[in-house]
């Protein structure tokens, strides 16, 4: 019963051989396809190689057998490998197209809005104040002088900084930067209004001007800490005051002489100081420097008077 068995086993592998090598034949060694057959039709690799040890034992045995193969068989063969030659042929004339990297392809890299507000303006020489509308943090740099900024401004938050001479500034956020032009310091206005009609008579008291604030002097400048403010002349100023603008408001009266001796005195001195009328005159002036951008405005007026009282 064994050798029954053993009989059949062997008959089986010798068809089984015989298969492999007339596909092989058939088919021939040299194709160039990536499958011939399903993987489901496919004998497995382990049976294989059994088929391939278990035939060589039998030639170590003794065993003889014969292949036939069909003489038909080699004009199939030609015909099939020119099928083949053909399909491949097409098959490289073939050109799949290339992916083109477009601008829609390209992650487009995000632009962020300037943080500093467009209207701002960055004066020289002074201090001036940023606010950092954005998300991220902002620098300034002088462009000269890049390896470190002149202030960082975090997110929301607003920022005091000083100026020198730059005439412009770089303003980094992000991975984007921007260049911005400052603008000089303006210099200082003054601007003095006559504020009572005492001086328009004939008859013009000194006395009555030393009572009553005769003049008012502005100080227009958007940067009024940094100015050195003096005056000189017979003149009585307080202040100074703020007006609605920020600017600096004083109010100035004569100040000559608190009797009629002392006011001789002054006409005994001064007296030659009159207008083409005739009436005394007594000047003043007002002087501003800026301390930082180094500029200098000075203003004055005139007092007009023909006595000392009535």
């Amino acid at each position: 019963m064994v050798k029954k068995e053993r009989d059949s086993k062997f008959i089986i592998y010798q068809v089984l051989y015989i298969f492999v090598i007339t596909v092989l034949a058939l088919k021939g060694a040299d194709l160039n396809l990536r499958e011939v057959v399903t993987k489901d039709q496919t004998v497995d690799k382990s049976v294989r190689d059994s088929l391939v040890v278990l035939i060589d034992s039998l030639y170590a045995q003794g065993s003889k057998f014969e292949i036939k193969v069909d003489p038909n068989v080699v004009v199939e063969n030609k015909e099939l490998k020119e099928k083949i030659a053909q399909m491949n042929k097409k098959l490289q004339e073939i050109k799949i197209p290339e992916k083109k990297e477009t601008t829609e392809n390209k992650p487009e890299q995000t632009k962020l809005q300037s943080p500093i507000s467009i209207s701002q303006v960055f004066y020289q020489n002074t201090w001036n104040i940023a606010k950092n509308g954005g998300n991220v943090p902002v620098e300034i740099y002088d462009p000269a002088k890049m390896q470190n900024p002149i202030t960082v401004i975090s997110p929301g938050q607003e920022k005091k900084f000083d100026l020198a001479g730059e005439e412009s500034i770089v303003i980094k956020y992000g991975s984007q930067q921007e260049t911005i032009n400052t603008t000089p310091r303006p210099i200082p206005e003054i601007k003095i209004e006559k504020v009572t009609t005492k001086m328009n008579g004939n008859d013009i008291y000194a006395q009555d001007l030393q009572r009553t604030t005769v003049f008012t002097v502005t100080i227009i400048d958007n940067r009024p800490d940094q100015l050195k403010i003096s005056y000189t002349g017979p003149i009585s100023v307080s202040g100074p005051l703020k007006d609605s603008k920020g600017n600096l408001v004083y109010n100035v009266s004569l100040k000559i002489a608190s009797t009629r001796e002392r006011f001789n005195d002054w006409v005994d001195k001064y007296g030659d100081l009159t207008d083409a009328s005739g009436r005394y005159k007594a000047n003043f002036f007002f002087t501003v420097v800026d301390q930082k951008a180094n500029h200098r405005a000075q203003v004055g007026d005139s007092f007009y008077f023909t006595d000392f009282s009535k």
